[in-house]
């Protein structure tokens, strides 16, 4: 297996699985989040995490374009820019929006994956503005499907917290 079609298939699973999870939810759900702890996002702002983190970052990778102001350095944001805490965060407005931006981000990691060589994908270099060490482009791709199943797990579990029937099954997108 190449580098395009490892990372065409583990998006393709991962998207179609939090989809999934997705529609389980409901636009009374948004402003909910675990009651102990600290810097939790609401329902929300998770879906609203979900929708770019993927596409967004695979554009970044591969472009170079962050989605930030031209005036704006990303490699020279603070941490708390780059990650505010969970209240500065922005939330979706409605389960319809969620899953449309899921939709769009979607494509864009498609899109941006389609234009990517074999060759750039497993030799060129690749820096993440929060994170210098030196890493091929395809393994970078790879990280940002694994930070859109982590989140998509993070979601499986706010569902189960609030109550909704989901399961392995429904995590896995069966």
């Amino acid at each position: 297996m190449n580098w395009t079609e490892l990372l065409k298939s583990e998006l393709e699973s991962a998207y179609s699985a939090t989809e999934k999870l997705v529609s389980k939810a409901n636009d009374q759900m948004l402003g909910w989040k675990p009651s102990t702890g600290a810097n939790w996002m609401t329902t929300g702002q998770l879906l609203k995490h979900l929708s770019s983190s993927c596409g967004a970052t695979f554009k970044g990778f591969v472009t170079g374009d962050w989605g930030m102001p031209k005036d704006v350095d990303p490699s020279k944001l603070t941490p708390e820019e780059m990650l505010p805490p969970a209240e500065k965060m922005p939330s979706v407005t409605s389960i319809a929006e969620a899953e449309k931006l899921l939709r769009e981000d979607k494509k864009t990691a498609l899109e941006t994956l389609a234009k990517c060589s074999e060759l750039d994908l497993s030799q060129k270099p690749a820096a993440a503005p929060w994170d210098p060490t030196p890493m091929i482009l395809g393994r970078r791709l790879l990280q940002m499907t694994d930070h859109l199943k982590a989140h998509k797990g993070q979601l499986f579990y706010y569902l189960k917290l609030q109550g909704k029937p989901v399961n392995t099954a429904d995590y896995w997108g069966m």
